[in-house]
């Protein structure tokens, strides 16, 4: 009887063998790190685009509710099928009537780190992005003050707890009926379509809707409105310092 022949050497069969099927192109490209990194900047594109965007308090003009530089994400959905309300804080993009004056050119630095932030939330905001809430929308009729300094919304006072710092107003003594009348007063507006009455909670220290509007001589067109279109969305939480973490009412 013959003995069986020994095994063929490793190397020998591995010689013989076909080589190894290669990955498709596809998953060869899906499965390289720079796929990964592109992918997590589009993935982090469209959330910062269509769902939520974090946004740095440039400003106090809503202390207490939001501080300088808290950062809070903002709700890009919130007006999906629906319009702000009165009482929402909103982050919208001003147009040309909010500026003060001639901005002058930012250097190259200080205009990439505003890019950073629009983009992440972790520095400057773009100059032109403002953080107010809702006081008056589209028909709604707005004028400041009833005898006891209330904002009148629809000739109903507003209930506005979260106001600070008000500007000052003592009845009978310096309201809206004395001369010089309280700077806490302007005259009767009726809000146009497609546009919203902001203001400030630090209503001593912000550069409002109404903020060229607060005297006896003041032009019918000194108002400064959001529009709808420029609305980013709404404030919901205060992410960042941690002790601050909150929901925005």
């Amino acid at each position: 009887m013959s003995t069986p022949a020994p095994d063929a050497p490793e190397d020998a069969r591995s010689a013989d063998a076909p080589d190894a099927v290669k990955p498709p192109l596809w998953r060869r490209i899906t499965g390289s790190f720079w796929f990964h990194l592109v992918a997590a900047f589009a993935v982090t594109g469209l959330l910062l685009t269509f769902v939520a965007k974090p946004y740095v308090v440039p400003s106090g003009s809503m202390e207490q509710t939001l501080q300088v530089g808290d950062r809070v994400l903002v709700d890009r959905l919130a007006y999906v099928g629906g319009d702000p309300q009165k009482g929402d804080v909103i982050v919208f993009d001003a147009g040309a009537e909010w500026d003060t004056g001639t901005s002058p050119e930012e250097p190259p630095l200080k205009a990439f780190a505003r890019w950073v932030g629009e983009a992440t939330g972790f520095g400057p905001s773009g100059r032109h992005t403002l953080v107010k809430r809702v006081i008056g929308t589209p028909g709604q009729t707005v004028a400041c003050c009833s005898a006891k300094g209330e904002i009148l919304v629809d000739g109903e006072p507003l209930d506005e707890p979260y106001v600070h710092d008000d500007l000052a107003f003592d009845q009978g003594i310096l309201d809206c009926t004395t001369a010089p009348r309280s700077a806490r007063c302007f005259d009767e507006v009726t809000v146009p379509e497609g546009r919203y009455l902001m203001l400030g909670d630090h209503r001593s220290n912000s550069a409002d809707s109404a903020v060229a509007c607060r005297t006896d001589d003041a032009r019918s067109d000194c108002w400064r409105w959001a529009e709808h279109d420029g609305i980013v969305g709404r404030v919901g939480v205060i992410l960042w310092p941690v002790p601050r973490w909150s929901l925005v009412r």
